[in-house]
């Protein structure tokens, strides 16, 4: 699986602090076996951000497009309605479960926004703008990204396996 992550933080994007969130998911997938061909930091700004994801998907290059950052409340926190604009289908367990299992570490988890969805045959994931909460986030939806994946790339396999 080939991969890009894309950092959304007007503060990372300048310099004035350094992005910890795109290296920790960058070695948290290359354990996992996947290949991560590309990272980019950008602002907040949602025409870039759904520019970017468009290019991304589009390309054919990538299986999974990660974001990180812009999913809470703040006024620059735009990146669910940026990723909204450019896929194709939503998938909303990948939130649902995101906000599930972060809301057993955190009341906070209640005002997360992430959405996921596929433009083409990319699978597009929001998470959060922290280390430790996008490596959870992964983790916890990361069982169902390889068949997902494969599923939407056309993969004719039964989903379930008969009882019996």
């Amino acid at each position: 699986m080939k991969a890009a992550i894309l950092t959304l933080s007007d503060r990372c994007s300048t310099g004035e602090r350094a992005d910890g969130s795109g290296p920790a998911l960058k070695t948290w997938l290359e354990e996992r076996g996947v290949q991560v061909t590309h990272t980019e930091v950008i602002p907040d700004e949602g025409a870039l951000i759904s520019q970017r994801l468009a290019e991304w998907a589009d390309s054919g290059q990538y299986d999974l497009v990660l974001t990180t950052g812009g999913t809470g409340v703040s006024p620059r926190d735009v990146t669910p309605e940026a990723t909204e604009r450019v896929v194709d289908r939503l998938l909303p367990g990948f939130g649902e479960v995101m906000r599930m299992e972060s809301l057993k570490k955190t009341p906070n988890a209640m005002i997360s926004r992430a959405v996921a969805g596929i433009r083409k045959q990319t699978l597009i994931v929001n998470l959060p703008g922290s280390p430790k909460g996008a490596t959870e986030c992964i983790s916890f939806v990361w069982p169902a990204i390889p068949h997902a994946v494969a599923k939407m790339q056309g993969d004719p396999e039964e989903c379930g396996t008969p009882a019996g």
